[in-house]
C-alpha cells in the first residue's frame, strides 16, 4: 500500500510506503492519507499520530510521472487531491508528529509542515523547486512557519535548508542523532499518551485557530475552550 497504517496504545502511525518511487506522492497516497487521517480523527482511543516514511527519502515531492498524459482537469483534480491531503493531516484533532529522517521536497514538505511539529535527524533536508520546475505549489504554510522572505528564498532559487537550518529557522521542532532517534520518539509517545486527551486537542485547537485571528479573537478562542473543559467536569484531570 502506498501509506501503511498501524495503531497501538493510543499512538497511530502513518508510514509513506512508496520508496521504490522515493515516496513521491500520487493519486493513491493522496486519497489513502485523506480517508486514514479520517478514520483516525473519528478514533478516541488514538492519542498521538507519527508520520514516518519508509526508505532514505521523506518524500520526494508529486509523482511527476503519474502527470504525464493528464489533461488540464486531470492535472486540476489531482492537484486538489493533494491539497485536500494535506488539510486532512492538519485537521487531526490530536497531536501529530512528523518524522524526517531524508530529503522532503515539495509536496513532502506540505505533509511535514502539516503536522504539529517535525521531529528530524541530521539526514533530514527540506526543499520547494516547484516554480523553477514551471508549476506553483508550497506558498501558503512554508511562509507562515518561515516567514515570507526565507520561504521565497526556496521558492524561488531552489534553495535547500539542511537539518540545522530548518531546526534554526523553526521548521524542525527536535533535531536528534539517528541513534538517539528512537528513544526521542518513545519519550514523546509517552508524555503525549499519559496527558490528559481533552486539554491536549483543545490546547492544539486554540493554537491553530488563534494564529489566524486578532488577540482578542485568539482569547476568545481560548476562554471557549476553557468553558468547554469547565463544562465537562475534566478540569486540571478531574475527569
Amino acid at each position: 500500500m502506498s501509506v501503511l497504517y498501524s495503531a497501538a496504545a493510543g499512538v497511530a502511525t502513518l508510514t509513506l510506503n512508496r520508496p521504490d518511487s522515493r515516496n513521491a506522492l500520487n493519486l493513491d497516497m493522496c486519497d489513502r492519507l485523506i480517508a486514514l487521517a479520517g478514520e483516525i480523527s473519528a478514533n478516541p482511543e488514538i492519542k498521538v499520530v507519527l508520520l514516518r516514511a519508509s526508505g532514505t527519502v521523506f518524500c520526494a515531492g508529486a509523482d511527476l510521472k503519474e502527470r504525464q498524459g493528464m489533461d488540464e482537469a486531470q492535472v486540476r483534480e489531482r492537484r486538489m487531491r493533494g491539497f485536500a491531503a494535506y488539510a486532512a493531516l492538519e485537521a487531526l484533532p490530536m497531536p501529530s508528529i512528523a518524522v524526517v529522517h531524508g530529503p522532503a521536497v515539495g509536496s513532502g514538505c506540505e505533509i511535514a509542515a502539516a503536522c504539529d511539529f517535525i521531529v528530524a535527524t541530521p539526514h533530514a533536508s527540506f526543499r520547494t523547486p516547484e516554480a523553477l520546475r514551471g508549476t506553483v505549489g508550497a506558498t501558503q504554510r512554508l511562509p507562515r512557519i518561515l516567514g515570507k522572505r526565507l520561504a521565497k528564498d526556496m521558492m524561488l532559487t531552489g534553495r535547500e535548508l539542511s537539518a540545522d537550518e530548518a531546526r534554526e529557522a523553526g521548521l524542525v521542532s527536535r533535531l536528534v542523532s539517528v541513534a538517539d532517534l528512537d528513544s526521542t520518539l518513545e519519550e514523546l509517545k509517552k508524555t503525549i499518551v499519559n496527558a490528559p486527551t481533552q486539554s491536549l486537542r483543545l490546547a492544539k485547537r486554540c493554537v491553530d485557530r488563534g494564529v489566524e485571528l486578532d488577540p482578542q479573537g485568539a482569547l476568545a478562542i481560548e476562554i471557549a475552550a476553557i468553558e468547554e473543559q469547565l463544562a465537562s467536569g475534566s478540569w486540571m484531570g478531574k475527569k
